[in-house]
C-alpha cells in the first residue's frame, strides 16, 4: 500500500477481494479495482452506489469547499450513466469548526443537491477530538434506473474511440492555485485563471449531457493517478489495449505552465472533473457535440485495440506508482506553513 493515495490493484486482489462479507444474490456488481461503483438489483431496478471521503478545504472558502466536495462525491455514481437520486453524508468534524462555518458548508451541499435533483436521505454529523481538515467524513451517492442503461468503467470494446473531457491535471492545478497562490512562482493573472477553473469541473452535468447517446461503452472519472492511471485501470478492467496519442490530448496553456512550475507530471496528477470515455466511433461526433454544447472541452485522444496495457505514442507504458500531485501538495503546504511562521515571527519580533 502506498504511503498516500489509493491502494494498488495487487493490494486489492490480495487483501480486499477475497474478504467481502456475505455473497448476496441482489449484488450484481461488487467491488472491483478501478470500477467506480457497485450495483444492486432491487425489484428489477438497478441501484448504483459509491462511497467516497468527504474533503473540505477551508482555504477555498467554506461555500466553495462544500460545493467542490459534493461534486467529487457524486461523480463516481454519475459515470454509471444512471441519473443521481440520493445521498447519505457522515461528518467527523474537528472541534474548532464553528457552527456558522459548518452551516455554510451544508448550505452549499444542499444547494448543489437541490439543483441536481438529489435527495439527502440520512447521515451523521458530530465533532470529534483528533479529526482535522481536509478529510472530515464520508458520503454515499446513489442512482436508480434500468440495468441496461448502466455504463461500466470496464466496458471498453475493441474499435472504440477514446475521448477525454476538460483535460489532464485541471483539478490539481486549480486546487493548488486556489490554496497556495503566494508560494507558486507564476504570474498572478495566470494563477487566478487556473484557480477559477475549479468551479467549472462538473462530471455530473457532463455525464447528463451524453445520457441517452447509444455507443458509450465506458466512462471513468479521472482521479488519483491521473490520465495515465485511468487509462491503465480501464484497459486492465476490460482486458484490452489503449493506444493514446499525446499530441491529441488537450491541455490548457495556463494549467501546463502551473504543472511545469511545480514539476508535476500532468498525466499522473489527480484530475477529478475530467472524464475518460470509450465510445463507438459511430457515436463519437454526437458525444463531442453534446459536451461542447455545455462548453466542456472534449477530444478524441486514441483508440481501443486487442491486447493489453497502455501504449503512449507508440511505446508501452507502466501504471503510475502514485499520484504526482501528492508530493507537490505536501511541499506547498510546508512552504505555506513556513511563510505563516515567518510572518508571525516578524509581527511579534521573534526569530
Amino acid at each position: 500500500m502506498p504511503r498516500t493515495g489509493k491502494i494498488s490493484r495487487a493490494f486489492f486482489r490480495e487483501h480486499i477481494a477475497p474478504q467481502l462479507g456475505a455473497n448476496r444474490p441482489e449484488t450484481t456488481l461488487g467491488p472491483q479495482h478501478g470500477v467506480d461503483f457497485g450495483v444492486l438489483d432491487i425489484g428489477g431496478q438497478a441501484l448504483a452506489v459509491a462511497t467516497d471521503p468527504v474533503s473540505i478545504l477551508p482555504g477555498l472558502g467554506f461555500e466553495r469547499a462544500g460545493r467542490f466536495a459534493v461534486r467529487i462525491v457524486l461523480a463516481d455514481v454519475a459515470v454509471s450513466g444512471l441519473d443521481l437520486s440520493h445521498l447519505a453524508v457522515g461528518f467527523t468534524l474537528p472541534p474548532d469548526l464553528s457552527d456558522d462555518d459548518f452551516a455554510t458548508v451544508w448550505g452549499a451541499i444542499h444547494d448543489e443537491c437541490e439543483a441536481l435533483g438529489v435527495d439527502i436521505i440520512t447521515g451523521h454529523t458530530a465533532r470529534y477530538a483528533g479529526c482535522s481538515f481536509p478529510w472530515v467524513g464520508a458520503a454515499t451517492a446513489m442512482a436508480v434506473g434500468d440495468h441496461d442503461v448502466i455504463v461500466r468503467p470496464d466496458g471498453a470494446r475493441v474499435g472504440d474511440d477514446l475521448i477525454i473531457t476538460t483535460g489532464p491535471a485541471v483539478e490539481a492545478a486549480a486546487l493548488f492555485a486556489s490554496l497556495f497562490p503566494d508560494v507558486i512562482d507564476c504570474e498572478d493573472d495566470r494563477l487566478a485563471r487556473v484557480a477559477a477553473m475549479l468551479d467549472d469541473l462538473d462530471v455530473v452535468r457532463d455525464t447528463r449531457a451524453i445520457a441517452g447517446i447509444d455507443g458509450v461503452s465506458a466512462m471513468h472519472d479521472i482521479t488519483e493517478g491521473g490520465l495515465l492511471g485511468a487509462c491503465h485501470e480501464m484497459a486492465a478492467g476490460a482486458g484490452v489495449r489503449f493506444r493514446v496519442d499525446t499530441d491529441r490530448v488537450p491541455i490548457n496553456d495556463d494549467v501546463a505552465a502551473v504543472c511545469s512550475t511545480l514539476e508535476m507530471d500532468p498525466w499522473q496528477a489527480t484530475s477529478s472533473g475530467s472524464l475518460l470515455l470509450a465510445v463507438d466511433p459511430d457515436a463519437t461526433d454526437d458525444v463531442l457535440a453534446a459536451l461542447r454544447d455545455r462548453r466542456t472541452t472534449a477530444a478524441v485522444i486514441g483508440s481501443v485495440d486487442s491486447g493489453s496495457g497502455v501504449v503512449r505514442d507508440g511505446e508501452p507504458s507502466e501504471p503510475p506508482a502514485g499520484d504526482s500531485s501528492w508530493p507537490v501538495y505536501e511541499r506547498l503546504l510546508a512552504a505555506a506553513t513556513d511563510d505563516t511562521d515567518d510572518d508571525t515571527a516578524a509581527d511579534t519580533g521573534a526569530g
